[in-house]
């Protein structure tokens, strides 16, 4: 369940903050400024008050007890995140590139994933590493929005080892290892990626 709900985390929320990074990075418009500064100011929202809100609206869309909702709450704090990092790497590609695409007759949706994307490939990887993670450690509307055993994830999972009366600390200590190691497995996979993303531009070719 983590697995799903993390990937699914993962894939929605760079594909819904690529345009809005894009957009901010790009367009010029009233109220940009303001824009950017609410996305930076949800951040500041602690997800404990916002979890009534999200169980109403779960619960009206029927979302409740699905990890469909689970992931769309993640999502929703994922994305503005995901929105400023991608914003900060497409400022650095040269506005000339997409310039020279438009001339050849591409549209500006074709110039965002066909030459964009790929040239922010690295900090794509390092943004999808944070919203891994981010699916995969919240504990808060996982215990809220899922009440079968078989859709808990494993943060919730591992929070049950601890007793009332007594905690079985070797159990727990195993437990969160294993807890993670799918964590650690994927930034292992996308490292390079990540590494290139931070090295990239240190030397004049």
């Amino acid at each position: 369940n983590s697995v799903i709900v993390a990937s699914g985390t993962t894939v929605l929320s760079i594909v819904l903050a690529i345009l809005p990074a894009y957009a901010l990075s790009r367009f010029r418009f009233a109220g940009l400024a303001l824009l950017g500064f609410v996305l930076f100011a949800t951040q500041m929202l602690p997800e404990a008050m916002l979890v009534v809100p999200l169980y109403a609206i779960c619960g009206d869309l029927g979302l409740l007890n699905t990890l469909t909702g689970l992931i769309l709450a993640n999502t929703a704090f994922t994305v503005p995140v995901i929105a400023w990092i991608l914003k900060g790497a497409i400022d650095a590609v040269p506005i000339e590139v997409e310039e020279a695409a438009c001339m050849e007759g591409c549209s500006t949706l074709d110039v965002v994933l066909l030459i964009v994307v790929p040239l922010i490939g690295p900090t794509l990887a390092a943004a999808s590493v944070i919203a891994f993670f981010n699916g995969w450690n919240e504990y808060v509307f996982a215990q809220t929005l899922i009440s079968s055993e078989s859709l808990r994830t494993a943060s919730v999972g591992l929070a049950g080892f601890v007793g009332e009366l007594s905690t079985p600390v070797h159990s727990v200590m195993a437990v969160g290892f294993i807890y993670t190691l799918p964590a650690v497995l994927f930034y292992l996979l996308v490292q390079r990626y990540v590494v290139a993303g931070m090295t990239a531009g240190s030397v004049k070719g």
